[in-house]
């Protein structure tokens, strides 16, 4: 009853089968990983803002580029104040609000996009505090460059004058006339009484979209295998009850159709 798994139509089947079902789980076990180590790197970088925040300050310069390792670690750096901007659109524990974001003129003649603080309400309409003239030294977190459209950093084009949808040099450079940081602080301590931005986790080290995309890739890839499964085993009983009908003489004989010839 099973001579038809020697058919080269069945070799076919079991080969596809046996090769299927390991790859299916070695995509899953990798999926499952990479979704384990943003897990990982998310517990990683929670706990390195927050130790971050007992170190003591460090130039400005020692610390760039921005890396994960320097991400959200105190850094000082002295200046001028320049232009000031508002970033509007950010949310700060569940209210909505504004960034009230200023260039730091340095020695280096790069300017350091410094956030002062959060305001609540629509950026434009409420009074915001002008930075402290003459030379400042300050003192916050260290962030990199955000990306439009990542991790809720607002896309939005059109934005009135002296309004900015992302903290980024990209951004930052067609607004003002000098060479701006690849990188940004946010103040250890609001200024002027406005409230304090916290430090964020560095990019790609949160449990994002991409993190759950890993594991709903995992759950696809171990689906797949039951899927192979439940599908082999339906077409062998289907081919049992083929050969078993025919043994029994329960396979209608086919008859010729009768065809008229007639041809009016």
């Amino acid at each position: 009853m099973y001579r038809f798994l020697l058919t080269p139509r069945w070799w076919g089947i079991n080969v596809f089968v046996l090769l299927s079902i390991p790859f299916c789980i070695f995509m899953g076990s990798w999926q499952l990983s990479r979704f384990e180590d943003r897990v990982q790197d998310h517990r990683t970088a929670t706990e390195q803002v927050a130790e971050a925040g007992r170190e003591a300050p460090r130039p400005l310069k020692d610390m760039l580029p921005v890396t994960k390792a320097t991400s959200g670690k105190l850094v000082t750096a002295s200046g001028r104040y320049g232009k000031q901007l508002l970033v509007p659109g950010r949310e700060l524990d569940g209210r909505q609000g504004f960034y009230v974001l200023a260039l730091l003129r340095t020695d280096s003649g790069e300017a350091l996009p410094v956030v002062r603080g959060w305001l609540p309400g629509a950026a434009g309409t409420a009074r915001v505090p002008a930075p402290p003239a003459g030379e400042v030294t300050v003192t916050g977190a260290l962030q990199a460059s955000e990306t439009p459209g990542d991790n809720g950093v607002s896309a939005q084009g059109g934005l009135p004058a002296g309004q900015t949808a992302a903290i980024s040099a990209a951004s930052l450079v067609n607004l003002v006339p000098y060479d701006v940081y690849d990188a940004w602080v946010t103040l250890s301590k609001g200024d002027a009484g406005m409230k304090a931005v916290p430090a964020a986790a560095p990019p790609d080290s949160g449990l994002d979209l991409k993190a759950f995309q890993n594991l709903g890739y995992t759950a696809e890839w171990f689906a797949f295998v039951g899927f192979v499964i439940f599908m082999w085993f339906r077409l062998l009983r289907r081919e049992v009850e083929s050969a078993r009908d025919a043994e029994l003489g329960l396979v209608p004989d086919e008859k010729p159709v009768a065809v008229d010839a007639a041809v009016q």
